[in-house]
């Protein structure tokens, strides 16, 4: 079970978001970010040694607000060979430095992720210790896919971690309403933030693809 801590962090979160988003090729933001933390879920590493949060923010730079998922780990080491997905390092009041990561690169993300699509994992509020998070909600027809992701590739709107025999799990990082997924989805998970106008706003933040290769 994570303990969530009510102390500081220096730079905060969305201070290493605001320098780390326009590098996204799905960030359509004009300039520099102005976020605002709206919402969002934690999974607990069976471990208790990764932070694992799926955080929403909004986007109000340009000239409509857009809101993104940033899954995100926080390690109290660097992880090895995962460069490329560091986000930033902070100071943590109890915890000392942190590392913060890009999780669809973090393979403990990876497998608390599909745990949850599978019943085996719990969604867990953003703010408060060991208090499940009502809101979120999962399915999964069938197993999800097992290992680790052999690529992840991101687009306009995506990231899409891919499996062997051709499963994936792709993740919505500009939430707003999509049209009907394709033939193959065998699971979702479905969450909810609040919108700058004050509204409850709910969407797809996940989407599990069957295999097709044989």
């Amino acid at each position: 079970m994570a303990i969530i801590h009510r102390t500081t962090l220096k730079p905060t979160k969305l201070e290493l978001l605001t320098a780390w988003l326009p590098t996204r090729p799905w960030y359509s933001g004009g300039g520099t970010p102005e976020l605002t933390k709206a919402g969002g879920f934690r999974l607990d590493d069976p471990q208790v040694e990764v932070g694992i949060e799926f955080m929403v923010v909004t986007d109000t730079s340009g000239t409509e607000p857009c809101a993104y998922l940033v899954p995100l780990t926080y390690r109290g080491a660097p992880l090895e060979g995962a460069e490329h997905a560091l986000i930033g390092t902070m100071e943590h009041g109890v915890l000392g430095p942190r590392w913060a990561y890009d999780g669809c690169h973090d393979p403990v993300l990876v497998e608390q992720l599909l745990a949850f699509f599978e019943g085996r994992a719990e969604a867990q509020a953003q703010s408060v210790t060991d208090t499940p998070d009502r809101e979120v909600t999962r399915s999964c027809d069938g197993p999800a896919p097992s290992g680790l992701p052999t690529a992840v590739t991101d687009d306009d709107k995506t990231t899409e971690l891919s499996f062997s025999r051709g499963a994936a799990l792709r993740l919505h990082r500009v939430l707003r309403p999509a049209p009907d997924d394709p033939s193959g989805v065998t699971g979702r998970v479905t969450g909810a933030w609040n919108a700058p106008d004050g509204t409850r706003e709910r969407e797809t933040f996940a989407v599990l693809h069957s295999g097709t290769e044989s």
